[in-house]
């Protein structure tokens, strides 16, 4: 029996989305201002849209940003997905415990002693800093939170639809391709969300591993806050948020899918 939403409970989820999801609201609708001062209201206009499009390095930035965030979130999500299903599924192994440990410890790890680590390492291996450290970077950042996300859905799996696969005669990469993956497949796309948007928001670690022609579009636009807020910033930032709720949306869409057929849904 479903029970009556009560006025404090309705007042509560309004408050809480109110503080969530109200600064996104009033950016994007800044990003239309006509006016040169951010603060002031000056009319609806798509001035600052034509002037991002002739806006170059920060354009480069925002496209540099989304390559990373997809290059980096699909590595976490391959390299998470197999740590998961190691811890899960080999029991107690040898070396076990530092492995977990590896997997762990960018959870809890301050992002500014993440960021010099990786800068030191790529400097003790003479790599010159650029686009595929950054990947590197963020790639170690966000697998352990996919590892997190789809180690919990494997720990409630039921094994003996593996047993069943396999006693009709898979063999076991069939079986994780036909039976395991479709099932985890919601959380493997959570996980992949949830990396893009960790990679697409980065700022410290960036700030560390980046180098030239590698800039991103959160130290651009730290860097550019500091001379004072373009409306250029809210337009760019307004398409990022476009962006990334497009992806949601076509994410949640495909998982809803591939779970009412009972197929993997193709990405």
């Amino acid at each position: 029996m479903m029970r009556k939403a009560s006025s404090f409970n309705l007042a509560a989820l309004g408050l809480g989305l109110a503080f969530l999801y109200l600064p996104i609201v009033i950016l994007v609708i800044y990003s239309f201002n006509a006016s040169r001062l951010v603060a002031v209201w000056g009319g609806w206009s798509l001035h600052w849209y034509d002037e991002l499009a002739g806006d170059a390095p920060l354009l480069e930035s925002a496209f540099i940003s989304l390559r990373i965030a997809l290059v980096s979130a699909a590595a976490a999500t391959v390299l998470g997905t197999l740590a998961a299903v190691a811890l899960v599924r080999l029991g107690r192994f040898r070396g076990r415990l530092p492995f977990a440990a590896m997997i762990y410890a960018p959870l809890v790890m301050p992002e500014v002693i993440t960021g010099l680590s990786m800068l030191l390492l790529f400097v003790a291996v003479s790599i010159d800093r650029g686009f595929w450290t950054v990947v590197i970077a963020h790639t170690t950042m966000a697998m352990c939170f996919v590892a997190v996300i789809v180690q919990s859905r494997l720990v409630d799996f039921d094994v003996s639809l593996e047993e069943a696969a396999m006693d009709l005669g898979a063999s076991p990469l069939q079986t994780f391709l036909a039976v395991t993956l479709p099932l985890i497949l919601p959380a493997i796309a959570a996980s992949f969300m949830l990396a893009f948007a960790l990679s697409l928001d980065d700022l410290v670690i960036a700030s560390f591993t980046t180098g030239p022609g590698a800039t991103t579009l959160p130290i651009r636009i730290y860097s550019q806050v500091r001379l004072g807020v373009s409306p250029e910033m809210n337009a760019v930032c307004s398409i990022m948020v476009a962006v990334v709720g497009v992806a949601v949306i076509v994410a949640s869409l495909l998982t809803r899918l591939s779970a009412a057929r009972g197929t993997p849904a193709r990405v």
